[in-house]
Order: C-alpha cells, then sequence, then structure tokens
C-alpha cells in the first residue's frame, strides 16, 4: 500500500483533514475531476478514501488511486445495487483483494430504505451479500465500510457475530445506544453533510456528545451535500465545512476536530499515524 501524504515538515492549509468516504471515480466527477481534486487539496484535504460500488467499478478506481498520491480505495459491492450484482462477485472480490492493494472492504451493508430492496428475496440478497463480504473482510484481515441505512441493528447484529472485525459505518444516523454498541465493537462513526443542517437536531445532538475516538468525516461525495451546497454536486472541498459545523457543536476549534477525526481515519484504518511524503 502507498503511504499517504499526512506528513510533518510540510506547508500546510489551516485544516489537514481525511474524506473517509468519496466516490471520486463515478461519472459525476468525469469532465473535471483534476479540477476538483485540486479544489480538494488547496481546502486542506490531504487524503481520500474512495469505496467501490460495484464490480465494474473495481478496474478504473484501481487505475485512479495509482495515480493520484492522495487517494486510496475500497473494494466491494454496494447493498443498494443489487441488479449489478451476480454471483460470482464474491469469488472475483475474493481475488481482486488478493492482487490489489486496499485499505478496507467497502462499501457494503444493508439499506432498509429502498423499498424494492428492503423486503423478501431483494432483502435476503442484500444479507448474502453483506454477510459474504463481511467474511471475505475477516479472511482477509481488513476492515469495512459499511452502508446502513434505516438497518443499523440488523448491521450490528451481522458484526457481533464476527469479533474482532472493525471499520467505520459510514453516514451514522443511528441512535445513541446503537452508536455505543457500534463502539464497543471497534468501529468509527462517519459525519458529513447531513450535520451541517439546523433540522438535524437529533443527528447534532449526538455528534455534539459522542466520545472523541468515535468520530470521522466524511462527504460521501458526489451526494449529501452540506447546507451551504444543497441542491448542488457535492465534492471533497467542502469537507471544511462539516469539520467547522461539528467543531461548533462539540465546543472545540475546526483545526482540533480536524486533527483528531484524521488521526481516527488512519488508525481505523490502519494507515501508518506519521507517514512519509510520498516521492
Amino acid at each position: 500500500m502507498k503511504i499517504p501524504s499526512i506528513a510533518p515538515g510540510r506547508p500546510s492549509p489551516a485544516l489537514r483533514l481525511v474524506d473517509t468516504h468519496v466516490h471520486l471515480d463515478v461519472e459525476a466527477f468525469a469532465e473535471d475531476r483534476p479540477a476538483v481534486l485540486a479544489r480538494a487539496r488547496a481546502a486542506g484535504v490531504e487524503l481520500q478514501i474512495l469505496p467501490a460500488i460495484t464490480r465494474a467499478h473495481w478496474p478504473g478506481l484501481a487505475e485512479l488511486t495509482a495515480a493520484e498520491h492522495d487517494l486510496l480505495p475500497a473494494y466491494g459491492l454496494h447493498p443498494m445495487f443489487l441488479d449489478r450484482h451476480n454471483d460470482a462477485d464474491i469469488e472475483a472480490l475474493d481475488d481482486w483483494l488478493d492482487g490489489h492493494p486496499t485499505v478496507a472492504v467497502g462499501e457494503i451493508g444493508l439499506d432498509a430504505f429502498v423499498e424494492a430492496i428492503a423486503s423478501g428475496a431483494a432483502w435476503e440478497r442484500q444479507w448474502q451479500l453483506f454477510n459474504a463480504q463481511l467474511d471475505l473482510a475477516v479472511n482477509h484481515g481488513l476492515p469495512v465500510i459499511i452502508h446502513a441505512r434505516r438497518a443499523v441493528d440488523s448491521v450490528l447484529k451481522a458484526l457481533r457475530a464476527r469479533p474482532g472485525i472493525t471499520g467505520i459505518l459510514h453516514s451514522f444516523s443511528g441512535s445513541r445506544q446503537q452508536a455505543d454498541q457500534a463502539l464497543e465493537q471497534g468501529f468509527c462513526l462517519g459525519f458529513g453533510g447531513p450535520v451541517t443542517y439546523p433540522r438535524a437536531k437529533r443527528l447534532r445532538r449526538l455528534v455534539s456528545d459522542l466520545p472523541e475516538a468515535a468520530l470521522v468525516l466524511e462527504t460521501d461525495a458526489p451526494d449529501q451535500p452540506s447546507v451551504n451546497h444543497r441542491g448542488e454536486r457535492n465534492e471533497p472541498a467542502h469537507l471544511p465545512e462539516i469539520a467547522q459545523c461539528i467543531a461548533e457543536l462539540r465546543g472545540t476549534d475546526a483545526a482540533a476536530l480536524a486533527a483528531l477525526t484524521s488521526a481516527n481515519a488512519l488508525r481505523i484504518l490502519n494507515l501508518p499515524p506519521a507517514p512519509l511524503v510520498p516521492a
């Protein structure tokens, strides 16, 4: 695995951030990806984790992350795209993980929000793919990046069956009790654009009160824009706004919050805590 670019002894912007969840490889960024990357770097986003969506995305994701020193891949099968997954994809993922450096298995999980996949055979299929990918993560000694929309209890049940597995619950929106269970399992919780909306009172209360070790930042770009960019394509350059919002909710400053969440991200993804600048 290449070494990411968070490093001492280098001129740095006011904030030094890790975006733990961004889909920079998707079509929404095809026309201006270099400019998006430049804006993110100028904003202090020094590392981005790019989770895959389908098997078809893996080669392009591998090529993109190999070409950019501050982009790292995670490979998996997203639960919302059941019609694009087949039985051979799990074996293919096992082989892919053997031959391609990765920081995690992801994006994997369960989605009970999308009605078409939340019951019957589709729900059983989600469970099959999720369990199989959790087992791959255990076998490969990798953390996981988990999508859990209206399915946190179900996800926690699967995780409890695999003591020692860790990772990130992406775009966390569960209760404090569910958060505590995830933390006991050794997980971090990802927070992004939704926390910037004043009407998200329950989420904002949760973020303000969680232990420091729980928190990592994300944009989920191009989705889930923050309040100042509602209706727009999201991008990783907006991460400082999320950091500022969470810092204010927690009564700290944005630079301290950035340092804390970046250290958490490196720890949970088994990345060096003080990496060197890449050549």
